[in-house]
């Protein structure tokens, strides 16, 4: 069974934001360009720019659900990201050089009783992804069409935070396809694990509260598992309209 592209998309500042593409291109063994280049360290975190850290380690949206209504566009070619989020103005900045007018911005954001944001932490050559794979997550449209059934509504796609869409693969299928390489346009992709989802996917993209959940919707299934996490393995282009199979 072959299925197609349909959507690519990126998050420049982990849980900070998500940002749509016309393509993409993968080096191996990397995660996506442009996503989760940087992770915002709470004031208890002693996360910092020389390793991986856990998610717990960040500002994340499972505890701070207003920041699932941020979006963003990261300007490659100046390292600048600008943010938008429906309370706030806009913010155009540097991630490396100007994080107090970032963490000034979203200060708002964060709930009463939760730990403040107190940096921004970036480490070169990987994004900061959930686990220590350096991974692109891949998301099955019918999977999601089968979420939106069991809680009786449609949903927006982007409470999953994923990289790459697809469709025309039955639902779940994904899920088998751990230690089995995929091939995405000119790309080749090895899938490793399931991702366990949490309680951002709660959160509504559009107004960051609340309002569906989603994990007793997933646990109906007999899992809490959406998308899969791929590493790399054959660099390569990859745009919506491109065929997904296994291979």
């Amino acid at each position: 069974m072959t299925g197609t592209v349909t959507s690519i998309w990126r998050h420049p500042i982990k849980s900070h934001g998500r940002e749509e593409l016309s393509e993409v291109t993968l080096a191996a063994g990397m995660t996506m360009p442009g996503d989760r280049v940087w992770a915002v360290a709470h004031e208890n975190s002693e996360a910092d720019n020389t390793a991986w850290a856990r998610p717990q380690s960040f500002s994340i949206v499972s505890r701070n659900p207003a920041l699932m209504a941020i979006s963003a566009q990261l300007d490659d070619a100046n390292n600048k990201v600008t943010l938008f989020h429906p309370e706030l103005s806009d913010l155009n900045f540097d991630p490396d050089t100007e994080a107090q007018a970032f963490l000034d911005w979203v200060s708002p954001l964060v709930p009463e009783g939760r730990a403040a944001p107190a940096r921004i932490v970036r480490v070169p050559g990987r994004g900061m992804t959930d686990t220590k794979l350096a991974s692109v997550t891949l998301c099955n449209m019918a999977s999601h069409r089968e979420v939106e059934k069991q809680v009786g509504h449609e949903l927006s796609i982007l409470r999953w935070r994923g990289n790459i869409w697809f469709d025309g693969i039955d639902a779940w299928e994904e899920l088998a396809w751990v230690d089995r390489d995929v091939r995405i346009g000119e790309a080749v992709l090895r899938v490793h694990e399931r991702t366990e989802r949490c309680p951002s996917t709660k959160s509504n993209p559009d107004t960051g509260k609340h309002d569906v959940d989603t994990l007793a919707a997933l646990n109906a299934f007999g899992h809490q598992d959406f998308s899969v996490r791929a590493e790399v393995i054959t660099p390569g282009t990859i745009r919506p309209g491109d065929r997904v199979e296994v291979i």
